[in-house]
C-alpha cells in the first residue's frame, strides 16, 4: 500500500485549491435545490423482463443524536420501535399486510439480540409477522434492505419492512475473561466450601473490564488509525480533510434549515422532550478545526474529531413492496431499488475502499456509466476516507494495479455528491445509515429532476456495498 503514495501524488489532484473549488461548486448547487422539484430527464428505465420491480414506498428515521444525549437512557429496541411507528404513521400501512421485518444492528444488546422482533412487537406488528436481525457493520441496514429485496423478488413476500438501529450511548462492557470464567464456575458450585474456594482465587486484575473499541478483530487496528494511513497513502492533506468536513456540516445545515430532510420523524423520548432534528450538525470554521490535535496517529496524523463521523444513536426504517402490490394498495412509490453489489477486500490496507471497488461493478451490472448518475450518496466515515476513495476512483494506475481493471471508473462530480450533508455531519448510527442514504437519494432525485442515484458505503472487515436507485416516474 505504501507504493500507492508515489503514484497517488503523481496522478491525482491533492491541492487545497481543488477542495476549495469543489466546495464552492457544491454550495452553489445546494442553493439551487431550494427551487421547486424539476421533472427528471428522460432516460432508459432499468426494468428487466421477467424480473419483479421492487420499490421503496417510504422511509423514515428518528433524529440522529450524538451518543450520551437525549437517547442515553433508552435501549436499542426503543429507538427501532420509534422508527417503525413513525413509518406506520406516515404510510398508514395496515400492520397485518407486512409479511416480514428485517433489521440491522452492529453493537448488540444481549437482552434483545433479535432486536427486529422485539421492536416489531413493541411497535404493534402482528406476532404472526416473522422478523430477524442482520449485522454487516456500517452496511447492516443496506443488508437488511437487500434481504427484503431478495424475499420479494423470490416471490416469498410482497411487503417487507427493513431498517437499522444503533445505540452507542450504552454499549456492552464485559468482565474480564478470568472473572467471567470464575463467575460461571461459581454458579455451578454446590457447597459453601467450593464457593469460598473459588472466591479466594479472585485477584485484583480480574476486575479490569473489557472495553469495546471500533477496531478490526483480524488486525487489531482501530478504524480511525486505518483512515489516517489511507489518507497518507493517497496524499490527502489535513487541510483537505477539514475543508471537506466543513462542507458536509455546511450543506447539512442548509438542508436542515431548508426543510429538505423530510425522512426525519419526531420522537417523544419518555420522560423528556420531543426530539425533532439531528443534533450533530455544527458548522465550525477552518481556524477552529485546525486547532484540534490528531485523534489516532499522534503527533503527525491528519484525522481529528472534527473530520471524523461521531458516535451516534439512531434508527431508520423503510417500506419495501413489489411495484404491483404498492399500486394495488394505492401507494405512489418513491423509487425503484435496482442492481446492487457487495464487495470485500484486504481489511488491513484497503479497509475503507469499499465504494471504489463496488461502484464500477454495480454500474456494469446495471448497464450504466458514471455520466448516467444524477445523485451520489456515499457514507462519510471520515473525510480522509471519502477523499481517498475519490482519488482511487479517478486513478487509472490504481484501477489497473489493485482492481484488475483496464481503466478508472472516474470520481463523482462534487456538485452531485452528498449535497445535503453526510455521516460526518448528520451522524452515523452504524446500522441505520444505509436507509438514510437510500431515502436521501430518492428525495434528491425528485428535488433535482434526476433519474438515477448511486448509494455506496464502506464497512468494517474491508467490505463495501453499492446500489442503484431509480426515481419512480412522476
Amino acid at each position: 500500500m505504501s507504493s500507492i503514495l508515489t503514484h497517488a501524488i503523481r496522478n491525482l489532484p491533492a491541492s487545497s485549491a481543488w477542495a476549495t473549488r469543489v466546495f464552492a461548486r457544491s454550495l452553489s448547487c445546494s442553493s439551487q435545490l431550494q427551487a421547486a422539484a424539476v421533472q427528471p430527464k428522460s432516460k432508459k428505465t432499468l426494468t428487466k423482463s421477467g424480473v419483479k420491480n421492487i420499490v421503496v414506498v417510504e422511509g423514515v428515521r428518528i433524529p440522529f443524536l450524538q451518543s450520551g444525549t437525549s437517547y442515553a437512557d433508552l435501549m436499542p429496541h426503543d429507538l427501532a420501535r420509534a422508527a417503525l411507528q413513525g413509518l406506520l404513521n406516515r404510510t398508514s400501512v395496515p400492520r397485518e399486510v407486512v409479511d416480514y421485518i428485517v433489521y440491522g444492528t452492529v453493537i448488540q444488546e444481549v437482552k434483545t439480540s433479535n432486536v427486529a422482533r422485539e421492536a416489531a412487537l413493541g411497535a404493534g406488528f402482528s406476532d404472526k409477522t416473522p422478523a430477524h436481525t442482520v449485522t454487516m457493520a456500517c452496511i447492516s441496514s443496506n443488508q437488511a434492505m437487500t434481504t427484503g429485496v431478495g424475499m420479494i423478488a423470490a416471490g416469498q413476500c410482497d411487503v417487507v419492512v427493513a431498517g437499522g438501529v444503533e445505540l452507542m450511548s450504552d454499549v456492552p462492557i464485559r468482565h474480564s475473561r478470568k472473572m467471567r470464567k470464575t463467575m460461571l464456575t461459581l454458579n455451578r458450585a454446590k457447597t459453601l466450601g467450593q464457593k469460598l474456594s473459588l472466591l479466594s482465587k479472585i485477584r485484583p486484575d480480574y476486575f479490569a473490564p473489557e472495553l469495546p473499541a471500533v477496531a478490526e478483530f483480524s488486525t487489531s487496528e482501530t478504524m480511525g488509525h486505518s483512515a489516517d494511513r489511507l489518507a497518507a497513502a493517497f496524499a490527502v492533506s489535513r487541510l483537505e480533510q477539514d475543508e471537506y468536513a466543513l462542507r458536509s456540516h455546511t450543506l447539512a445545515k442548509k438542508a436542515q434549515d431548508g426543510g429538505l430532510l423530510i425522512d426525519v420523524v419526531p420522537f417523544k423520548v419518555p420522560g423528556k422532550d420531543t426530539v425533532t432534528k439531528d443534533n450533530g450538525i455544527r458548522p465550525s470554521s477552518m481556524e477552529q478545526m485546525g486547532k484540534l490535535k490528531p485523534a489516532f496517529v499522534k503527533p503527525y496524523g491528519t484525522v481529528t474529531a472534527a473530520n471524523s463521523s461521531f458516535l451516534t444513536d439512531g434508527a431508520s426504517a423503510v417500506l419495501l413492496m413489489s411495484e404491483e402490490k404498492a399500486l394495488a394498495m394505492g401507494y405512489k412509490p418513491k423509487a425503484y431499488l435496482r442492481d446492487f453489489v457487495y464487495v470485500s477486500q484486504d481489511p488491513k490496507d484497503q479497509l475503507l475502499l469499499g465504494p471504489t471497488y463496488a461502484t464500477p461493478k454495480v454500474l456494469e451490472k446495471a448497464g450504466l456509466t458514471m455520466a448516467d448518475i444524477d445523485v451520489f450518496e456515499f457514507h462519510e466515515a471520515f473525510a480522509g476516507q471519502i477523499l481517498a476513495n475519490l482519488k482511487a476512483m479517478d486513478s487509472d494506475w490504481f484501477a489497473q494495479n489493485y482492481m484488475g481493471r483496464k481503466s478508472k471508473v472516474g470520481a463523482p462530480p462534487l456538485e452531485k455528491f452528498n449535497t445535503w450533508g453526510g455521516s460526518l455531519s448528520l451522524g452515523h448510527p452504524f446500522a441505520a445509515t444505509g436507509c438514510r442514504l437510500v431515502m436521501t437519494t430518492a428525495h434528491r432525485l425528485k428535488k433535482e429532476g434526476g433519474q438515477y442515484g448511486l448509494v455506496a458505503a464502506c464497512a468494517a472487515g474491508g467490505q463495501g456495498h453499492a446500489m442503484v436507485v431509480e426515481l419512480y416516474p412522476q
